[in-house]
């Protein structure tokens, strides 16, 4: 077991010290935005918890890495439910033990919604990042959040309204993404920093940022892939993988033979969004950023059985994609589980790139999305923050 914070690994005296749990890539992305407004506002301020590399990197203290809590789906976190409650027990006595001003838990809900509610139990004030997703999965969460949180920030204008019925405190502040995307992106020269050549069209493939789902959708988006190369041998696919899963990443292609034209990249996301013409990607919030880039995108996922029969019947809206969820309607299709087969995902990504007058349509839908969540978050959660602290 780990020992509680040394002196040394403590806040300066009269600066702000806050504890902060990220469970996965985006949600290292989203702290990190959320840590340079907390920067700006205090600048002493001083985090420690989990979190990935852009938290490392702003100086956040990571006790732990993200990557141990990446997990999806009801039988995948059984398989590591031990070793992920040990090191929420030990991050609560840790944290006590340190006591900090404040607590934000971001995003990773079935994690931190339980460590809130000790902290906030303790006397400890907390916040949450990101609102659990209570209008499509699982409304019975809301008894929990109203338990554990003492303030939510919402990244979608409809979610306040829906948390203040209950009783809980929130404010919405916009979705970061939709300040860090550019309106317009440069698709000519993210070609060029990627190296990819500009007069043919781009697939870029995201098959996650979990163990799990790269290895349920990384074989069946390189065979679509495949498929789609056959019928446009001029085809080029980039590949974006984290680092840490990189190895497993050419592991998984490597087992499907050769695939002409492809681009495994580490990292890039963004960049690989702004470059193509069309995305084949997996469910999650890298849909967003999909549609925040103003690119046709095919959403797609596969889990475990079990899993998936036990999600099915939580599900409160025939929409599963963000971009569809906002939108309120299917601008992209959706190919889950059983129509998530190779031939399926090739067919709909080469629909796309046939129809350009349907692309022009649906980019005037996400340029709307776009305007609806561009807001300061930063200063905006800053204000909020400084709401709570001030009871």
């Amino acid at each position: 077991m780990l020992d509680p914070m040394t002196p040394q690994q403590q806040a300066p005296s009269g600066a702000l010290s806050f504890g902060m749990v990220a469970g996965e890539a985006s949600g290292d992305l989203l702290a990190g935005l959320l840590i340079q407004g907390l920067r700006q506002r205090w600048p002493l301020a001083h985090g420690f918890g989990i979190g990935g590399p852009r938290m490392a990197d702003l100086g956040f203290d990571a006790w732990w890495p993200h990557e141990r809590l990446a997990v999806r789906g009801y039988v995948e976190v059984l398989r590591h439910y031990r070793g992920i409650v040990a090191i929420r027990e030990q991050l609560k006595q840790r944290l006590l033990a340190s006591s900090p001003d404040i607590f934000i838990g971001v995003d990773a809900p079935d994690f931190n919604l339980d460590l809130e509610a000790h902290l906030k139990a303790a006397g400890i004030p907390t916040v949450h990042f990101v609102c659990p997703s209570i209008w499509a999965w699982r409304p019975e969460r809301i008894e929990k959040i109203k338990r554990s949180v003492d303030h939510m920030l919402c990244i979608f204008p409809f979610e306040p309204e829906l948390l203040a019925r209950a009783g809980i405190e929130a404010s919405y502040v916009g979705h970061p993404l939709a300040q860090t995307i550019p309106m317009v992106s440069d698709r000519a020269a993210a070609r060029q920093s990627l190296g990819v050549a500009t007069g043919v069209p781009v697939v870029a493939l995201l098959p996650g940022s979990r163990q799990s789902e790269l290895e349920h959708l990384v074989p069946r988006f390189i065979q679509a892939a495949q498929i789609m190369q056959r019928q446009q041998p001029s085809l080029q696919f980039v590949l974006p993988a984290i680092p840490g899963l990189q190895a497993l990443v050419f592991k998984l292609v490597a087992e499907q033979g050769v695939l002409k034209g492809l681009k495994v990249l580490t990292g890039q996301s963004h960049l690989a969004l702004a470059a193509c013409d069309v995305t084949l990607i997996a469910s999650g919030t890298a849909t967003l950023e999909a549609a925040l880039f103003k690119r046709p995108m095919v959403i797609a996922y596969h889990m475990n059985w079990l899993t998936w029969q036990i999600m099915k019947r939580q599900q409160l809206q025939p929409w599963v994609g963000l971009p569809n969820i906002l939108c309120q309607d299917f601008l992209v299709p959706e190919l889950l589980q059983e129509r998530c087969t190779p031939a399926a995902l090739a067919q709909a990504c080469l629909s796309w790139l046939s129809a350009p007058d349907r692309v022009d349509a649906l980019q005037v839908h996400f340029e709307q999305l776009h305007f609806t969540l561009q807001r300061d978050t930063a200063q905006l959660s800053t204000h909020a923050l400084e709401k709570v602290l001030s009871r």
